[in-house]
């Protein structure tokens, strides 16, 4: 496994992957890296010939009072995990290598990047679309792998790739949970031990508005309203927003009748989550 810091080196080291005849596979990370990452990075070893993990933590996708400062960095755990997988090369610059000067020109996503996380994270989408294509015009990969537990990101990109015609193709990779069903994120562990606990009703809240969909309910609303009531029954919670929203342009719906997301972040203590699920009501499955 080759380390890489510097844009050259990389674009070296790809470029003779490429003339091998390798198709190239990126797993973009911030690090601390757990068992989500993980299932990307297997996903990508399994399905192309050169995997790359990149290992950045972006400042310009996160506010002025985030917690970029305090992101948890554990780089030497996050290569070790990656060499144990077989990843061929981390890409692991410092911010002074991805932003050498001021930035003058970005990517700003319409539509799709200024509701949800976009509204309580204002310039996020911006950061997030803008460090993406970086990463995209330095690696050049034939597949990028993203989570769906970031399900308005994965929309946010997928459109940035179509409609600037990257020659990426993109592929999501189902959200691993914790065995109460809480999703694997670098800030759970942000929590307390009780924390830890109540987090579980994000999951409780989503698979509630599951039920309520399979069994006929239609309006978001009263979904909605059952969700807050189960989620505010856990004293530190504090929701930033539940929606039920489409799965393309990720906004919310009247009523229910075609698949849908319900998509949430909650404040817990000193931690934000984020989760959702997908539901099409009509399918009998749970």
């Amino acid at each position: 496994m080759i380390i890489a810091k510097t844009i050259t080196e990389t674009r070296k080291i790809i470029a003779h992957a490429h003339t091998t005849g390798k198709s190239i596979g990126l797993v973009p990370t911030m690090g601390a890296l757990h068992d989500g990452h993980l299932s990307l990075i297997r996903a990508c070893r399994t399905q192309c010939d050169y995997t790359v993990v990149s290992i950045f933590v972006n400042p310009t996708q996160f506010g002025p009072n985030e917690d970029c400062d305090r992101y948890p960095r554990t780089f030497d755990a996050d290569s070790a995990a990656c060499e144990k997988l077989n990843v061929d090369l981390i890409f692991a610059p410092d911010t002074n290598e991805m932003y050498p000067q001021q930035n003058l020109t970005w990517i700003i996503p319409e539509k799709l990047g200024d509701h949800l996380c976009g509204a309580s994270r204002p310039g996020f989408f911006r950061g997030v679309c803008t460090v993406v294509s970086k990463l995209f015009h330095i690696i050049q990969p034939d597949v990028a792998y993203f989570g769906r537990k970031d399900a308005q990101q994965l929309a946010v990109i997928r459109h940035m790739v179509a409609d600037l015609n990257f020659p990426v193709e993109i592929r999501p990779i189902d959200t691993v949970r914790e065995p109460d069903g809480l999703a694997m994120s670098s800030r759970n562990a942000y929590l307390t031990p009780e924390q830890r606990i109540q987090a579980s009703c994000l999951y409780q809240a989503l698979t509630l508005a599951r039920d309520l969909i399979t069994a006929g309910q239609k309006n978001p609303d009263t979904i909605i309203q059952a969700l807050k009531k189960r989620i505010e029954n856990q004293p530190d919670t504090k929701i930033d927003y539940i929606s039920i929203v489409d799965n393309d342009l990720m906004h919310p719906v009247s009523t229910i009748d075609a698949p849908v997301t319900i998509a949430l972040a909650v404040h817990l203590g000193p931690a934000r989550l984020i989760d959702n699920i997908m539901v099409d009501p009509n399918s009998q499955k749970p």
